[in-house]
């Protein structure tokens, strides 16, 4: 009776490395790893023999030297005498604080121009039209600079609020817009949990994220009992509590009160001062890339089949109910990856703030302490690193909830 044998297995060869697949995409992979490392160890090797030949090292001691400058707008506690790490602080919080303001008030123009850009009303979609075409295809830079000359020429300086003889007034008495920029009031503490005022704000939007965290639990929480038994709870009066019953407590224990501006002198005093150049930066920013969102919203809601309008009206939806209910919650699948590059292409324009001298990351980190310090490989590299943890951050917040309203098969 005969048997059968497995086939002997052959020896490895180092030719199957090139021509035996199975072995192929794991070769080149290794080289092509070999390549970069090779790349990468004599791009630093050579900028380090460079840098020795001019009488330089890489240090980033220069973080901990008195930065000598001042920052005109600013977030946290700062004065020259403070060193340039502090001064690097102030310029990153001050591109958190555009990049915030802007992505919300992009997104907001956005969304109604998209919006309107649809409407039957043919004033209304040629207004929209205008101004989407207008923003977005005159570069940014003119907008930050024409809007910064129009703040600072055409409103009043704050003499004019002086007297009886004043030529202007302020707003429902506690905000004014003026040459100098616009003051509004001020939240201050009476009993703060600590003298620097930017970790009493941090404590308050920790509460306010908690809130909305539970606020979302809850809604999660209706959305099983609607499925389960048809019927979607009452929630609105805990949604409303959780949103401003914690934060007012915090407001009450720490004495919350408003600090209204006051004109003393030759300027006002009191509240918040909003420099012109933040106010030219935030809102060219936002005009201008709510131009782009508004395309894209527009794209999303004609990506929605009409069969789902036409399904709405047919249940007595009104269109304002619909658009709300039943097409931009669809659209949002299409809308949201594009505009994560708006939002990230609007936090690194903000570098452009240095043309009206707000004071940003670039300005501050990339700009004036590399010239004081001659330390502009350190500078450069904290720079862009800043900007690429600043934009996966924002990429990655995106893609979270992206994927919470994308489709999923049941």
């Amino acid at each position: 009776m005969a048997t059968l044998t497995d086939p002997p297995e052959q020896s490895f060869r180092l030719s199957q490395l090139i021509y035996d697949t199975r072995y192929r995409s794991m070769t080149i992979q290794i080289v092509a790893m070999i390549i970069l490392a090779l790349m990468f160890s004599w791009l630093i090797s050579n900028t380090i023999a460079n840098l020795a030949a001019l009488g330089k090292d890489f240090d980033f001691g220069f973080l901990w030297q008195p930065s000598g400058y001042d920052i005109n707008q600013r977030l946290i506690e700062y004065n020259s005498q403070m060193t340039h790490g502090r001064a690097a602080l102030v310029g990153i919080l001050n591109t958190l604080l555009v990049a915030v303001l802007g992505c919300a008030l992009a997104t907001i123009l956005g969304v109604i121009a998209g919006v309107l850009r649809l409407s039957n009303n043919w004033i209304v979609s040629r207004l929209m039209a205008v101004y989407v075409e207008g923003f977005r295809n005159v570069p940014l830079l003119l907008w930050i600079i024409l809007i910064f000359a129009l703040m600072t020429e055409s409103m009043p300086a704050p003499s004019a609020f002086r007297g009886e003889d004043a030529t202007s007034s302020m707003i429902l008495d506690a905000v004014a817009v003026t040459n100098r920029g616009v003051y509004i009031p001020s939240i201050q503490f009476a009993n703060p949990v600590s003298e620097n005022g930017f970790y009493n704000w941090l404590l308050v939007i920790a509460v306010l994220v908690a809130s909305i965290f539970g606020i979302r639990r809850l809604a999660h929480a209706a959305a099983v009992k609607q499925e389960a038994t048809g019927v979607r709870p009452t929630t609105w009066y805990f949604t409303l509590g959780l949103l401003v019953i914690p934060v007012g407590i915090v407001f009450v224990v720490m004495g919350a009160h408003l600090n209204m501006p006051e004109l003393k002198g030759f300027n006002f005093a009191g509240g918040t001062h909003l420099r012109n150049s933040l106010i030219a930066l935030w809102l060219a920013l936002s005009l201008y890339t709510g131009a782009f969102i508004a395309e894209i919203v527009r794209g999303g809601i004609l990506a929605v089949s009409k069969g789902q309008t036409e399904a709405a009206f047919a249940l007595g939806l009104r269109p304002g109910t619909t658009m709300k209910l039943v097409i931009l919650p669809q659209a949002l699948r299409v809308i949201i990856p594009p505009l994560i590059s708006q939002f990230l292409n609007l936090t690194k324009n903000s570098s452009l703030a240095i043309a009206v001298g707000y004071m940003d990351a670039r300005s501050t980190l990339g700009g004036i302490t590399i010239n004081q310090t001659g330390r502009e490989l350190e500078g450069i590299l904290l720079l862009g690193l800043f900007y690429l943890v600043l934009s996966i951050v924002i990429s990655g917040a995106m893609n979270l909830y992206n994927s919470s309203v994308k489709l999923k098969e049941r």
